[in-house]
């Protein structure tokens, strides 16, 4: 498929990243007056619950809902955020942003991006799907194929013992207590649902994060939202859920879809080739590559991760991009770098409310949610 194709299908899988985010993990919202209250719950009780429910056959239930994301993670203004449109991957790091969800199965999914102007649609049933761009008036089929020789034996995979929800859960909190305290809030609300808050806050003081709070719905204990607050701030820098969802299955004719008249249809089909195989695998040789040259620093919530870094070709990289988005983003966010030097050299250093970042000039990135102070002192570890 040409770059176009791949920038054009970006805003349906930005959405798809967004709904996996809510559906997979959760924001919340702060309490209402008149609080529900549920039965108290542990931690592990709640994540056994939450683990024996998602475990089931079918795995999440049939809903649909509206699903609100907000980034205010203390981004420079940068170009490449101001001129990115509303559908472009970029804006969704600042402001607000809502998508429209549709789940009746594994294979029934339908996603909708409206903007004031225009409004894109991601539809998924069975083995074919329709991707519809109300501002170019294209409507995309597309199926996927694969060929007999693609298809491969998968090598045998030792099974892992057996653990139940509890158990599971045990370990999880186990794992956790070293640096995390964990609570449980029975008094919220998400999206006119009574939920539970499972509220994760970091011991580390060099940390930027206050605390991670999870909401699970208090009847299906499906996540509804999550929400990361940096240290100092009364608001969340990052929260992604529901403001509106309905447990009922969705109405059929929300997975089926006639191009408008007139709209200009094009079919792609997604054929996997015989070498799809060899590819992954040299794709997977690829990423052992890249996670052995990358070092930690640090455990816990302030692990910091030093890879290699060519600040020459990822311009190089980024100057390629079409629309010079990645472009105005890397200068803007240069531009607003620190010089910074010490004992382990000079650099380069880039904040946020909930990331820190440094470009050093003997070429290594360094990235961490902690302090600028955290982050220097990473450099300085042979």
């Amino acid at each position: 498929m040409r770059r176009g194709t791949f920038v054009r299908w970006g805003v349906p899988i930005a959405a798809a990243a967004v709904i996996g985010a809510a559906i997979g993990a959760g924001p919340v919202i702060a309490a209402v007056s008149g609080d529900p209250v549920l039965p108290e719950r542990s931690a592990e009780q709640l994540l056994a619950d939450a683990a024996a429910a998602t475990g089931k056959e079918g795995g999440v239930p049939p809903m649909s809902g509206t699903v609100q994301q907000t980034a205010s993670l203390g981004l420079p203004s940068l170009p490449g955020l101001s001129q990115a449109g509303a559908s472009s991957p970029l804006s969704l790091l600042s402001g607000s942003h809502e998508v429209k969800v549709w789940y009746g199965a594994a294979d029934k999914l339908r996603v909708a991006m409206p903007t004031q102007m225009n409004e894109t649609n991601l539809i998924v049933n069975g083995g074919e799907a329709w991707y519809w761009d109300s501002a170019t008036n294209t409507a995309t089929r597309v199926s996927v194929k694969a060929s007999a020789a693609a298809t491969r034996t998968p090598a045998p995979v030792p099974e892992s013992p057996g653990l139940t929800p509890q158990q599971a859960a045990a370990q999880l909190l186990a794992q956790a207590d070293e640096h995390t305290a964990i609570r449980v809030i029975n008094t919220a609300e998400v999206a006119g649902r009574p939920v539970y808050q499972l509220v994760l806050s970091p011991k580390d003081a060099g940390s930027l994060v206050q605390e991670v709070r999870i909401a699970l719905d208090g009847e299906t204990y499906v996540p509804l939202q999550v929400q990361v607050f940096a240290k100092g701030s009364a608001e969340p820098a990052f929260q992604v859920g529901f403001t509106q969802v309905t447990f009922t299955p969705p109405a059929a004719e929300n997975f089926t879809f006639t191009p408008p008249a007139g709209a200009k249809v094009e079919d792609k089909t997604l054929a996997l080739p015989a070498e799809a195989g060899r590819q992954a695998e040299e794709h997977a040789e690829r990423a052992k590559d890249v996670a052995g040259e990358t070092k930690i620093v640090g455990d816990g919530w302030s692990t910091v991760a030093v890879v290699p870094f060519d600040l020459d070709a990822v311009t190089a990289q980024a100057q390629q991009g079409e629309g010079g988005e990645g472009r105005a983003l890397l200068d803007g966010v240069l531009a607003s770098a620190t010089p910074v030097s010490g004992p382990w050299g000079s650099g380069r250093l880039i904040s946020t409310k909930l990331v820190t970042a440094l470009l050093t000039d003997d070429g290594r990135l360094l990235v961490g949610a902690v302090t600028p102070e955290e982050i220097t002192r990473a450099a300085g570890v042979k």
